[in-house]
């Protein structure tokens, strides 16, 4: 089959810059809503996973072991864990598990017009950086205990609905009706911690009237699991259990899938919105070259080669628009701070949501073409010479 010649379609999409141009944006608005959903599904599934440290154990409250929040553990289990611990602590930590408090009291907002958001505040020992290596004080210092300090993670200001410089070093943060000095910046990139606050473990149970701690975090290094476990069924008085962090996130992006589903539907939905848009366009600019078409076929080129030719033509706007869409997605959308429950991760605009974004566009530029060539074209050649 003799195929037209391609300048033949790129051409033929200057004869309309009008249409060209509406082909362009509308595909780029589309292409650019399915590379948000895919940064949205993955930035928030990296920043769960990337919470967890393979090499780390949890020792939480039985029943609790979905929300750390709701979890409650005596304050002695640390030191119990590490004295049953195989081996010694490696220095300079001291206790091997260092304890960890979980609460999410209202943060208000700056100016004060909208109401208060939960942030999500962990209280922790020096130690904390030790079992959680993915984060680290940029700025400043660790906060001192007794002294009304914080440490402020670099996404916080999302969190709280505050301007990011309200959280630099030195500013003031009212919660639970006190105000704290961020002492610090903190960073754990591509994690939930990257939007916590952080403050000394004695002044968060102090500010919230509890005796209890949330978890103890261990860092296995003779031990294994098994041990812990083993740990946590023979002190039955304690009521606790032992968990990877892994398996924890683990649990909580499965919790979350409903949320990354919705963002596809989303997606797929307003795709589909594009695709029967663009069909409305190409139905308008075939119809309007019938004549043309019966012409290309006297000349000796088969319908299938017509076909061809304009997806060509399809296909090459809906390249245009998709690269357009990831140019802006790049620029604007990448890193860009989004607020859940968990606290706030970035979106994540990597090569396979690029890869998959142009080709939804390629799959548009298909889709809108081919139905209307065929209607065109199925026209008998003397009435396509006749049309007006």
């Amino acid at each position: 089959m003799r195929l037209l010649p391609s300048i033949y379609a790129s051409r033929n999409l200057g004869r309309s810059p009008l249409r060209l141009l509406l082909s362009v944006l509308g595909s780029a608005m589309v292409v650019l809503l399915v590379l948000a959903a895919g940064g949205f599904v993955r930035g928030m599934t990296s920043s769960l996973h990337s919470s967890a440290d393979p090499h780390n154990i949890m020792i939480v409250g039985i029943g609790s072991e979905e929300s750390l929040e709701r979890s409650e553990i005596p304050a002695s289990v640390a030191s119990l864990l590490a004295a049953s611990a195989p081996g010694p602590p490696p220095p300079p930590a001291s206790p091997f598990a260092p304890p960890e408090a979980h609460a999410q009291p209202p943060a208000p907002p700056h100016p004060p017009d909208p109401p208060n958001r939960l942030t999500l505040v962990r209280g922790v020992t020096p130690t904390a950086l030790l079992v959680h290596t993915q984060a680290q004080i940029i700025e400043g210092r660790f906060p001192r205990p007794g002294h009304d300090e914080i440490l402020a993670g670099r996404l916080a200001h999302t969190r709280i609905g505050v301007p990011p410089a309200a959280l630099a070093v030195g500013n003031t943060l009212q919660i639970e009706g006190r105000a704290w000095t961020i002492s610090g910046r903190l960073a754990a990139p591509n994690s939930v911690m990257d939007s916590e606050l952080w403050m000394p473990l004695t002044d968060l149970k102090e500010a919230t009237k509890r005796t209890t701690d949330s978890c103890a975090v261990a860092t296995l290094q003779d031990a294994e699991l098994a041990d812990a476990q083993t740990f946590c069924r023979q002190r039955l008085d304690l009521e606790i259990a032992a968990l990877s962090e892994s398996a924890y996130y683990s649990k909580l992006a499965a919790f979350f899938g409903p949320v990354r589903a919705v963002a596809w539907v989303t997606a797929g939905l307003i795709a589909l919105g594009g695709v029967f848009g663009g069909l409305n366009i190409m139905y308008a600019a075939f119809a309007s070259r019938t004549r043309e078409l019966g012409m290309l076929q006297c000349l000796g080129y088969r319908r299938g080669a017509i076909v061809v030719s304009m997806m060509q033509e399809s296909c090459l706007a809906t390249a245009a628009g998709s690269l357009l869409a990831a140019a802006l997605a790049l620029l604007f959308l990448d890193g860009l701070a989004v607020q859940f429950s968990m606290g706030a991760f970035g979106l994540r605009i990597d090569s396979s949501i690029l890869l998959l974004g142009l080709g939804a566009g390629l799959l548009l530029g298909l889709v809108g073409a081919l139905p209307p060539a065929i209607r065109c074209l199925r026209l008998p050649i003397t009435e396509s010479l006749k049309s007006v």
